[in-house]
């Protein structure tokens, strides 16, 4: 059996050809068709068909982050507690968060939510047994709310609050026929957090309620093989390279051209493992986006980040830095064209990565405590900037990570760094479930 892993990119549709034991056939990308240009985005998936002479009895395996990727407005009871757990969760989905918000909503509230034009929305609120009432005042807030049109054509909303008030709940929002997933507590008790039953459940919603959505595809075999968003499998994928990577904590950087994703599995030790310390436990299989880090539409953003972060001491030349930034920033699909520009072009990784790490690393309140990266075994870079230097380029971005001592936490004490230059993380992700030994063989690829 030849299984076909595609990753619907916003820009680039990228393919890896797998033999049925993980060995890697091919990979190849094309101009993702359908979001960039006019046409459909399964033109763009045949061309990658042809180019990797892709048999016709392929199982083809795939995710989707085109036409934006997955917008999460996330509502809970109060923003320090179940709300920053639904934060936390909704990264976690592989959902870029767009929208916060904690408390009883008001008209202005909703507007808030409308204006964040969100995919969907995870409603969260109250312990298990706790408080209700905030979690079924926002449930007819938002069966009432035109957020994204009526009844069936509305924003969904994936409900993973207090579960005695669950069933009450979906049948105000049942009231307007607005779409509903029902899922476990994302915080069943102060100090634990539940990721897996509200993750399912915004992948459920992903694939019945959002991709077709999107307009990608007037065929429905696009919306027949996607099976998550691309970062949820990229997570998946990291889990699988963490169980192969020698039993070390993986640490995974992705710098791309609008955010900077960060991707860690860490296995608690210590008082880390038995006590619950903080309100909101901390996910330690977790991903953060940050979407003022990217090197093309938010260059720019990237330079001020680093300023902020008292890292653009050690830059040589920081006037052609920001000009550089300032021109990229306008000019998004531009790529470096000599040694100075590509010299440039890392530098501004450099600095979009050790920005992301930090906000990474540092906890969401300051009575907890930073995520513990001591025991990281294995840094990952990922993104078109990295998979195309070379091992200087890589050193100068990811050997920066490795020896940062002033985010606040102690630094990798034995890290390897390495770069995912096939971009087979996803794929490895997406085998997880149900093919885990050639799962664990593609990611032993990015490990070597």
């Amino acid at each position: 059996m030849t299984i076909l892993a595609v990753d619907f990119g916003s820009t680039f549709t990228k393919g890896a050809l797998l033999a049925d034991d993980g060995t890697v056939l091919g990979t190849a990308s094309t101009p993702t068709t359908g979001t960039q240009r006019r046409g459909d985005i399964l033109d763009g998936y045949r061309e990658l068909r042809a180019r990797l002479d892709v048999p016709g009895d392929a199982v083809v395996r795939a995710c989707s982050s085109a036409g934006g990727g997955l917008r999460l407005a996330v509502v809970g009871y109060e923003r320090t507690v179940t709300a920053q757990a639904g934060h936390r969760v909704g990264l976690s989905a592989g959902a870029k968060v767009v929208h916060v918000a904690a408390g009883e909503l008001t008209t202005a509230d909703v507007a808030g939510i409308r204006a964040a034009r969100p995919d969907m929305i995870l409603l969260v609120g109250g312990t298990d047994g706790g408080n209700s009432n905030v979690l079924l005042h926002n449930a007819a807030r938002l069966a009432k709310g035109a957020i994204g049109g009526h009844g069936a054509h509305a924003v969904p909303v994936v409900v993973a609050g207090n579960v005695d008030a669950r069933d009450e709940a979906a049948a105000v929002l049942a009231t307007t026929s607005r779409p509903t997933v029902l899922a476990g507590n994302v915080l069943p008790q102060i100090g634990v957090i539940a990721p897996d039953s509200a993750r399912a459940a915004i992948r459920e919603a992903f694939l019945h309620h959002v991709i077709g959505g999107k307009g990608l595809s007037r065929d429905p075999a696009f919306t027949d093989m996607v099976e998550t968003a691309t970062p949820d499998a990229v997570l998946r994928g990291v889990e699988v390279l963490a169980s192969v990577a020698g039993g070390g904590d993986v640490l995974v950087v992705d710098v791309g051209g609008a955010t900077t994703d960060v991707y860690s599995c860490l296995t608690p030790e210590g008082e880390d493992a038995s006590l619950r310390k903080d309100v909101v436990a901390p996910l330690w299989h977790a991903r953060t986006v940050e979407g003022d880090l990217g090197m093309r539409w938010n260059a720019e953003h990237v330079v001020e980040a680093a300023e902020a972060e008292h890292l653009l001491d050690d830059v040589r030349n920081l006037r052609a830095l920001r000009a550089y930034a300032a021109r990229v920033h306008e000019q998004p699909g531009s790529l470096p064209v000599d040694d100075a520009e590509r010299a440039l072009d890392l530098e501004l990784a450099r600095l979009a990565a050790l920005a992301a790490v930090r906000r990474h690393a540092r906890p969401a309140q300051p009575t907890e405590a930073p995520r513990p990266l001591a025991n990281v075994t294995a840094l990952v870079g990922s993104g078109g900037v990295l998979r195309h230097t070379d091992g200087a380029g890589r050193d100068h971005v990811l050997g920066a990570v490795l020896a940062d001592h002033a985010g606040g936490w102690r630094v990798p004490r034995a890290a390897r760094a390495t770069v995912d230059t096939a971009y087979l993380l996803f794929a490895a992700g997406l085998l997880a479930a149900d093919a885990p030994e050639a799962a664990r063989a593609v990611a032993a690829q990015i490990a070597r």
